[in-house]
């Protein structure tokens, strides 16, 4: 039976439905409540149809990759740096899936539901006593992932969790060194402001969003795991590097 309802989950028709509920109700907080600028969708055009990673810092549980398939919906229907009206959703991008914590994906009926969507769950993360505790990707969850890379694209979020410059996960750069994808890193920025953690409640309207498409990562495969990792980290603008420019560190600096 499970066998039957997975079959079924990952159809299609399916994942065009829940794109087609998800992207409506999700539309207006991002073109109309808030602001939204996209940049770099240029980068998108020529991509391969399988094996295509992308890498991104993370500020809220769900607003974050809605955003993205909102955006991959777009360019399918040739926009750029833009959503436009949302006819998109008519025929929606579907071949992409996206990493989250299984924990989170069994938070609530919206989250089941997202899940349609193509969420690859994995059990990085999870809560001990209000304390986040981490460890290495499963196995499976890696084989998981390498999977859903022989189809379609992947979203993930090397740091697995929304704190800001949180240090990134092996398992990235072991999934890069292994599947040697197309790595597009990601920078998002104002969802924090904009929506609650799990990013389906607004917390400030008329806030400004952003999300900066780069071009594809030059890396060296055979590298070691580390090294690929800082150079994933750069790019998405969470490493040590960043972290020194950030407001926070200009207030020290003028003491």
């Amino acid at each position: 039976m499970s066998d039957i309802f997975t079959r079924i989950r990952n159809t299609n028709l399916v994942r065009k439905m829940i794109y087609a509920v998800v992207g409506a109700a999700s539309y207006p907080g991002l073109t109309l409540f808030n602001k939204l600028e996209i940049k770099g969708t240029e980068h998108l055009r020529n991509l391969p149809k399988t094996n295509v990673l992308f890498v991104s810092n993370h500020q809220t549980y769900f607003a974050d990759v809605i955003t993205f398939l909102h955006i991959f919906c777009a360019v399918k229907w040739r926009k750029q740096n833009k959503l436009g009206a949302p006819y998109y959703l008519l025929n929606p991008f579907t071949k992409v899936n996206y990493v989250a914590a299984e924990e989170t994906m069994k938070g609530s009926w919206i989250s089941r539901l997202f899940a349609f969507a193509g969420a690859l769950t994995v059990k990085r993360t999870w809560r001990a006593d209000g304390t986040e505790v981490r460890r290495n990707l499963d196995p499976s969850d890696t084989r998981k992932i390498q999977r859903a890379l022989e189809n379609n694209w992947v979203i993930t979020f090397p740091q697995g969790t929304t704190k800001p410059f949180a240090p990134g996960r092996k398992g990235t750069a072991y999934i890069i060194k292994q599947t040697k994808p197309v790595v597009i890193p990601v920078v998002i920025s104002g969802f924090w402001r904009a929506f609650n953690k799990k990013g389906l409640k607004f917390k400030k309207k008329g806030s400004s969003l952003s999300v900066t498409f780069k071009e594809p990562l030059q890396i060296d495969y055979e590298a070691p795991a580390e090294t690929i990792l800082e150079k994933v980290m750069d790019a998405i603008e969470q490493s040590k590097e960043y972290m020194m420019k950030g407001p926070h560190h200009w207030l020290k600096i003028d003491k």
